[in-house]
């Protein structure tokens, strides 16, 4: 039996900017019927933001790509920011990030422009509200799903979010991230793959290049892929029937330009590919800004999955 909560308005939109989507941790068990996860393109940030603000996993934050968005509080809350830097100010005063901050009503929290990384995690206290579809409140733009209106929605001006009613005290366990936690997105990332089944139809050549190379990242970037862009990769495959995408797949299409697919990603392909992404590479992939440098690294599954359960121990019970 689900327990009803209580609900509160307590943020006004000042100002939207480019793009805030509302991501809890995904939508799961549908891709059968041609419906895509969405959640938290940064899984780590999210995560971690949630942790400070004393949410349990899963909680609904705000995903603020590119910065620009001004909010407005209606009433006194807590809340963290983790992920990106984008020049967020509390009533013009920079905001500590990987921490947890009080937040005044009447105060106006504005995020500028990217310093480093692309997307920011806003996580409040008692986390954002908002009736599921499928399971979940992510927001998927592309099939009208999920957000604060259940339609897709990215953030208008004017709109006024509610929030969970907070219970107890959070723990103050969790007032800050350690430094070692703290993810510099200014620095090239190494990205785990795990390779797949179509990598030995990849020439020798090509396989050397794509474990060798100082991949640079495209601007055709978005929450659906992102592509690679550097020497050219050939797959003697000519045909693949279509098969399911799973987050962090790298497809290869005929330009040989490999596409790493994300959250919002279609449910099937017809690219042969070189394997996947660990899910947290590919949430490091999605704070890459246009022209960054990335690398490859083969790996196998026994480190990436011991690594991956280790980091889901420390956020869910």
């Amino acid at each position: 039996m689900t327990v009803a909560r209580n609900t509160e308005t307590a943020i006004r939109v000042h100002q939207a900017g480019p793009l805030a989507l509302l991501q809890d941790r995904g939508r799961f068990g549908v891709r059968h019927l041609g419906v895509t996860q969405g959640g938290p393109a940064d899984l780590y940030s999210w995560a971690w933001a949630n942790y400070l603000a004393g949410n349990p996993w899963g909680t609904a934050s705000l995903e603020i790509t590119f910065g620009g968005l001004q909010l407005l509080a209606e009433r006194d809350l807590d809340f963290a920011l983790a992920g990106a830097d984008l020049g967020a100010t509390l009533d013009g005063q920079p905001v500590p990030l990987w921490q947890r901050v009080t937040w005044k009503e009447g105060q106006k929290l504005a995020f500028a422009s990217p310093v480093s990384g692309l997307r920011a995690y806003l996580s409040v206290r008692g986390g954002f509200a908002a009736e599921p579809v499928m399971g979940s409140v992510a927001t998927v733009g592309r099939e009208q799903l999920g957000g604060f209106d259940g339609w897709g929605s990215k953030l208008a001006d004017g709109d006024r979010l509610a929030i969970y009613t907070p219970e107890g005290q959070p723990p103050e366990a969790t007032t800050g991230a350690p430094d070692h936690a703290r993810t510099d997105f200014r620095e090239a990332p190494v990205l785990d793959l795990l390779p797949g089944a179509q990598i030995a139809e990849f020439t020798g050549r090509s396989l050397y290049d794509a474990f060798n190379t100082r991949w640079r990242v495209d601007d055709r970037a978005d929450r659906m892929g992102v592509r690679l862009l550097g020497p050219k990769l050939q797959c003697r495959i000519r045909s693949l029937i279509s098969e399911g995408i799973n987050l962090g797949g790298i497809q290869v299409p005929p330009d040989g330009q490999p596409i790493a697919l994300l959250n919002d990603r279609q449910t099937i392909g017809g690219y042969p590919r070189l394997g996947a992404l660990s899910p947290l590479s590919a949430s490091r992939l999605a704070q890459c800004l246009p022209g960054q440098e990335v690398r490859l690294r083969a790996c196998g599954s026994g480190p990436v999955l011991e690594y991956y359960r280790s980091f889901l121990a420390g956020f869910r019970p």
